[in-house]
């Protein structure tokens, strides 16, 4: 345990912990809300675009500078391009295919290549303990597709697609994690680091946005640029400017534990507002995902620098 956690009422932790959680677990429904008239790849530019003005702020206010090196500047271009361009980009394919909810239940095994990839590239040896909770996990999201694919036969296609858009994803997004985790990146500034990796993401989505969809389309309904500016804001700087120094203080194993509680918020909203439907086999396969997750998390080192693509 980290010395920062001295209490298990530390409010500097619990506060914040409960802020991003909250805010991740209501972002799978708002990106759904994205998906219309603008191609989603324009979508993940704009918010990202916004997203490194307020990180750049919120950088200068914490009295960081902002200049980076040419090495911390290609680190940010590579960071961005795992997280902010595959890892998103896909995450909001995906959720043209299947519901909010499911994406982010099966993102919750986003630990699994993390330590997978930890093992292989930082020498971080998962327990016996994480390999059960995986293959639980692993057998849950099974559970989850089958339910998809027995309930929408008409629509196999799209559920394969939609899961596998998540995987590629979840991969993203794993692969950024234990890039960052590397000790040639560590060492540079880490708030500086995410303002140029969001702005460099942002600059590679809007090219991958142009590639294929022609010049920016804009939409001009409120809830649009409503959702799209909670994206940014809330999402993207508030949370990750309260996220990481959580990691500092108990350690990227325990923040994990966001991980496992975003997808219930997620679900929650889905089943609210998307009609998804529980049957005995969706719920054992929630659980299993989730409670597979708890016991991965609860030994071992992992190697965790965001939860979700959210």
């Amino acid at each position: 345990m980290s010395r920062g956690w001295r209490h298990p009422l530390d409010l500097s932790i619990i506060i914040p912990f409960i802020i991003f959680t909250g805010i991740w677990g209501s972002t799978w429904i708002v990106i759904r809300d994205q998906l219309g008239t603008v191609p989603p790849q324009w979508s993940v530019a704009y918010r990202f675009l916004i997203a490194s003005a307020a990180m750049a702020i919120v950088t200068k206010v914490r009295g960081d500078r902002l200049r980076l090196s040419q090495a911390g500047l290609v680190a940010a271009a590579v960071l961005g391009f795992l997280q902010f361009v595959v890892n998103f980009n896909f995450v909001y394919l995906a959720e043209q295919h299947v519901t909010s909810g499911l994406v982010a239940t099966v993102f919750a095994l986003l630990v699994i290549p993390n330590s997978l990839l930890g093992w292989a590239f930082l020498g971080h040896k998962p327990s016996a303990r994480f390999a059960m909770g995986s293959v639980l996990a692993i057998a849950g999201v099974g559970l989850l597709f089958a339910h998809e694919l027995g309930a929408h036969p008409a629509k196999a296609d799209a559920v394969v697609v939609g899961i596998g858009f998540t995987l590629v994803g979840v991969l993203g997004a794993s692969a950024a994690n234990v890039y960052q985790a590397r000790e040639k990146v560590k060492r540079f500034p880490l708030f500086a680091l995410l303002a140029w990796a969001m702005l460099f993401g942002a600059v590679m989505d809007a090219t991958v946005a142009f590639l294929l969809h022609g010049p920016p389309v804009i939409e001009f309904r409120f809830g649009y640029w409503l959702g799209l500016a909670y994206l940014a804001l809330f999402a993207s700087a508030l949370a990750f400017s309260l996220y990481l120094p959580v990691v500092r203080k108990i350690g990227p194993g325990k923040a994990a534990y966001s991980s496992v509680l975003v997808p219930i918020i997620a679900m929650s909203f889905s089943t609210a507002l998307e009609g998804y439907r529980w049957t005995p086999t969706t719920v054992i396969g929630a659980v299993l995902v989730l409670g597979g997750m708890v016991i991965a998390l609860s030994r071992g080192r992992q190697v965790v620098a965001a939860p979700d693509a959210a």
